[in-house]
């Protein structure tokens, strides 16, 4: 009798790819997402499907057989539209030439640190943050580099920009700041960007900005004559070393179109055209006629998603809150509640036992990087009505859970 023939060996992969760290996020999310009556609140993302006029516009382009290939960094409509739409919101003139269509913000943020970060380089982020960064940033070559934000049971979150500085290093090349955060709902004041861009001057490095949460503000004090945060385009010069990603999918329900962008000092274009070339080699025009009327037309939808990100803020902190088994203080932006289960290290555990016991979806703190580990992350980017029944359903779970 013939022994058995050993299967074939694995081929070596590179440590950047066989590194790249898997989902917390999903992990839940795949537990959970077939229980019948599960309310989700677990992904970042809200409920109201595109609007008509969006999708009526990418389905005239279909009609119209727009379906070749076009230009690698956007049709000229697009970059017009995001140069016009981002001059109202920062009331400045940007030229067209800085923008670049993306496949969603994960593909510009993915091209924001090739740009500027691989092998052996570092990249500061402060935590807990998307846990997607990270992965881009392994993916690369580089290596993330937590910084940790102070947490106050009644402040909330604030950024040591002193800790940010100590954490640069000879092989530091960028920090990636993100405001308001994900999912934290940190805000950073202008006080604070002027700081981080100081340090980034100072040490020559880049900043990869993540602002995509700009019009989800609850605070007045943060809000300006445009009403949305600080952002880097009140203090930084044009050709400061600051990359902003950006994305349709929070403002205008358009997570599944996979439509961003990224936006650079023109000097850049080229650079960035290739990194296109050999990643997507574009987005569908269809898709970007999508993305040029959200921008053009949009502003009554994005309006409504702030007003009910809002209501659905005061729901779920109001809500858990009163159970008196959880941390929570207001988020000032983005749309996420960051909640501490006291006495619980274990989010993981506890995200998993969510789902069988209240079946809701909350994504575990244990996905978001150092510090994040004692929390949960609640989207409430939902209708009312399913708020109060989620919170309905955890406050005695949690109740029991909390040591």
């Amino acid at each position: 009798m013939n022994a058995p023939v050993p299967p074939p060996a694995m081929p070596s992969l590179r440590p950047e790819a066989a590194e790249a760290p898997s989902s917390g996020i999903v992990e839940v999310f795949s537990y959970g997402r077939d229980r019948p009556g599960l309310i989700p609140l677990w992904v970042g993302e809200g409920d109201l499907p595109t609007p008509g006029f969006i999708a009526e516009a990418a389905a005239r382009s279909l009609a119209a057989g727009e379906t070749f290939y076009t230009h690698q960094r956007g049709i000229p409509e697009l970059r017009r539209a995001i140069s016009a739409y981002l001059g109202r919101l920062y009331a400045q003139d940007l030229d067209p030439d800085r923008f670049t269509a993306t496949t969603g913000g994960m593909h510009a943020a993915q091209m924001a640190v090739r740009l500027v970060a691989g092998a052996g380089d570092e990249v500061l982020i402060p935590t807990p943050a998307w846990p997607n960064f990270a992965g881009a940033i392994i993916v690369a070559g580089a290596v993330p580099v937590s910084v940790p934000l102070a947490f106050s049971a009644q402040d909330g979150w604030s950024l040591d920009v002193e800790r940010l500085a100590a954490a640069v290093t000879p092989r530091t090349r960028a920090i990636v700041l993100n405001s308001p955060a994900n999912p934290t709902g940190w805000t950073a004041t202008r006080d604070d960007l002027e700081a981080v861009l100081a340090l980034a001057r100072a040490r020559g490095l880049w900043i990869i900005a993540d602002e995509i949460y700009a019009r989800f503000a609850y605070d007045p004090a943060l809000l300006n004559a445009q009403r949305r945060t600080p952002s880097f385009h009140d203090v930084a010069e044009p050709s400061d070393r600051v990359l902003y990603v950006q994305t349709f999918s929070k403002n205008w329900a358009m997570t599944g179109w996979r439509l961003g962008w990224l936006e650079a000092p023109p000097a850049l274009g080229p650079t960035i055209e290739n990194l296109v070339q050999y990643s997507t080699s574009g987005v569908p025009v269809f898709v970007q006629r999508g993305g040029v009327a959200a921008l053009e037309e949009g502003e009554p939808f994005v309006e409504e998603q702030i007003a009910r990100a809002a209501e659905g803020r005061r729901i779920v902190c109001e809500g858990l809150s009163a159970t008196g088994a959880v941390e929570l203080p207001a988020p000032p932006g983005a749309f996420y509640a960051f909640l501490k289960v006291r006495g619980v290290t274990d989010t993981r555990r506890l995200a998993l036992d969510l789902v069988d016991e209240a079946n809701v979806g909350l994504a575990p703190g244990t996905a978001f990087g150092a510090g994040a580990e004692p929390f949960l992350r609640l989207c409430f980017a939902r209708k009312a009505a399913d708020l109060e029944e989620a919170v309905r359903r955890l406050a005695p779970v949690l109740a029991r859970h909390a040591g």
